[in-house]
């Protein structure tokens, strides 16, 4: 009798381990300031794969201890720091070029365009368009264009 418990116990601790080492899984974050390490295993000895800068999105794979699996828009895969990233929501320009415009719509006019690479911090979404802000310009841009 007491063999089972032991299992059930085991089972219990294995599956609250794994709800924690999911529990961010499939969440979005953003890094906190410029120069992050992106690293290849989760601690600080481990090769640096990229520097990251302020606002990248990252997708939340997992979590071991106090670092992140995550993975960017290219599919790029790598652990950073839990305590580098946060929730504020933005998203990265994942085509050469694109049109931001005045409203949530093609037919709004153009107040500028983004390029591969720029990073906006996002706002309201309003059907396929997102509201996206950079320190020198405010608009909308259609949500196939940036991810996430």
């Amino acid at each position: 009798m007491i063999r089972p418990l032991t299992k059930s116990i085991s089972l219990t601790v294995l599956a609250s381990a794994f709800a924690l080492t999911t529990a961010l899984a499939g969440e979005y974050m953003s890094v906190v300031k410029d120069g992050v390490n992106l690293r290849s295993a989760p601690n600080t000895n481990a090769e640096v794969l990229f520097q990251l800068p302020v606002g990248y999105p990252l997708e939340v794979l997992g979590k071991e201890g106090q670092w992140l699996k995550v993975s960017d828009y290219e599919g790029d895969k790598g652990y950073i720091q839990e305590s580098l990233v946060n929730k504020t929501p933005h998203v990265i320009v994942k085509v050469k070029e694109c049109k931001i415009r005045s409203g949530p719509g093609a037919n709004e006019k153009v107040v500028g365009n983004g390029a591969k690479d720029v990073i906006f911090v996002k706002g309201e979404q309003k059907g396929d368009w997102i509201k996206v802000t950079h320190p020198e310009l405010t608009g909308w841009v259609h949500k196939d264009l940036v991810w996430p």
